[in-house]
């Protein structure tokens, strides 16, 4: 089974909304390697000066932009190259759902699996991959494509190895549907 058809079965597992099968993927304390990807709410001395972030603070929206939808979808990969399950079930929450309902497992046990079939170095180049964004399409405003050949990194990935991703604006923020 090719890592894409593993993401795509994990990702479907889970999401935004707990069932009883994901309380274990409960987020306690953000990791440090979580707090080093996000900029910190907390304002600056030189706050009047810098550019906005595109992380939502508090319970503010995240914004509806193509740059945000990049952005978490960013955060998706290098979860999945560092094996972070709650990240990634939380990102690709609404997709692992799905899959859920057409028998697969909850989130955190099938990208468990998946994480197994991810070679060391595909795990290394989704930790620090980036995401060209001429290669992103705009469906609509609150629906984005993210192919797989706009996944800039050290390693090379195909459909068959991680396949091409539908972000949609939900519930405030992006997430991984399709």
């Amino acid at each position: 089974m090719t890592v894409s058809a593993c993401v795509v079965l994990v990702a479907c597992a889970c999401g935004p909304e707990k069932s009883k099968d994901d309380t274990d993927a409960k987020p306690s304390q953000p990791s440090a390697s979580t707090e080093a990807e996000e900029p910190s709410a907390t304002p600056s001395v030189s706050a009047s000066t810098e550019k906005p972030s595109a992380v939502p603070t508090g319970d503010q929206p995240a914004p509806r932009t193509k740059q945000r939808a990049i952005q978490r979808y960013e955060k998706y990969l290098h979860a999945l190259g560092r094996e972070d399950i709650v990240t990634v079930c939380e990102v690709a929450g609404p997709a692992a759902k799905k899959a859920q309902g057409q028998g697969l497992g909850p989130c955190t046990s099938t990208y468990a699996a998946v994480f197994q079939m991810i070679s060391p170095a595909q795990k290394t180049a989704l930790k620090t991959a980036t995401v060209d964004p001429q290669r992103v399409s705009v469906r609509t405003p609150a629906e984005i494509e993210m192919p797989v050949d706009a996944v800039k990194s050290s390693a090379t990935f195909s459909e068959n190895d991680l396949g091409s991703y539908t972000l949609e604006y939900l519930k405030d923020d992006w997430y991984i549907t399709d």
